[in-house]
């Protein structure tokens, strides 16, 4: 698709929606699995867990170059007159962050797996490769930045979700309802 032909709609496609949604769901499943099963002592379902974990972290890791294929060709709607310049572009801001963290974070997690020797295998089937070779030390670092990405993703999550809200509530413009699934759309 050539950028003159760029969606210029005011609503979102159906895939961009789907897109935004399940990994809307993915992400925040992996964040609340992954501070649950931190703490937990080792064991055979802890290890199951971290498996889990690994699988989602792979395919989010996968979807979000779907996602950012698709947002390279199929340009979002503009926003709203109302919307401050300075608004909009904390917004851009905001989303460079949130899809520059959900390729960071899986790839940092790859990372930490391979410095601490534990091979990925994507849903125990497909063996990913060690990027790293084996350091404890840097494993242990890994692991941090891991977990530093994360709160911060977890922080612009809240900041996107909270944004949304108010425009939807105190603005009472489109934002929030162009991006449910209910909205119907004249693209795929």
């Amino acid at each position: 698709m050539t950028p003159t032909t760029l969606n210029m709609t005011p609503n979102y496609t159906s895939l961009a929606k789907s897109l935004h949604w399940l990994m809307a769901l993915l992400v925040m499943g992996l964040l609340v699995l992954g501070f649950y099963m931190s703490d937990l002592p080792l064991s055979p379902q802890k290890l199951q867990l971290y498996s889990w974990h690994k699988w989602a972290g792979v395919t989010v890791f996968l979807l979000v170059w779907l996602r950012l294929s698709w947002r390279l060709t199929h340009r979002p709607p503009a926003y709203p007159a109302s919307v401050p310049r300075l608004t909009q572009w904390a917004a851009h801001a905001a989303h460079f962050l949130l899809y520059a963290l959900m390729v960071a974070i899986p790839l940092s997690g790859w990372l930490m797996s391979s410095a601490k020797g534990v091979q990925t295998v994507w849903f125990g089937v497909l063996p990913l490769p060690d990027l790293l070779a084996r350091d404890k030390a840097l494993g242990q670092s890994l692991a941090q930045l891991h977990e530093a990405l994360n709160v911060a993703l977890l922080l612009l999550i809240c900041a996107h979700a909270l944004a949304a809200l108010l425009h939807h509530f105190f603005h009472k413009d489109d934002i929030l309802r162009r991006m449910l699934p209910s909205r119907q759309t004249s693209q795929p």
